[in-house]
């Protein structure tokens, strides 16, 4: 009876320990929680950058004026015969 005891002892033992620290355990499964909530959010913010610039193609197609002003403020886009000032920014 003794030695039925101990193996039913060290059975329980070892489940307890998969069942908290194994591979499927709590523990990883709290891990792997963190992970999703960790990429939801970067997907969050993806898709929130993505329909900006998908409404900003939306607009420069809409208004090909648009794309020449972004040109020139962005890129410093300068045609022939126009000369380009440059005025440094004195902030420090």
């Amino acid at each position: 009876m003794k030695v039925l005891s101990g193996i039913a002892v060290v059975l329980f033992v070892w489940l307890q320990f998969s069942l908290w620290f194994g591979q499927s355990g709590h523990f990883a499964r709290e891990r792997l929680h963190d992970q999703l909530q960790s990429q939801q959010a970067k997907v969050g913010k993806l898709r929130h950058k993505n329909k900006i610039l998908t409404a900003q193609v939306i607009a420069l197609k809409a208004d090909p004026s648009g794309l020449e002003a972004r040109a020139r403020h962005d890129l410093g886009m300068v045609k022939q015969g126009e000369v380009f000032y440059l005025i440094p920014d004195t902030e420090l």
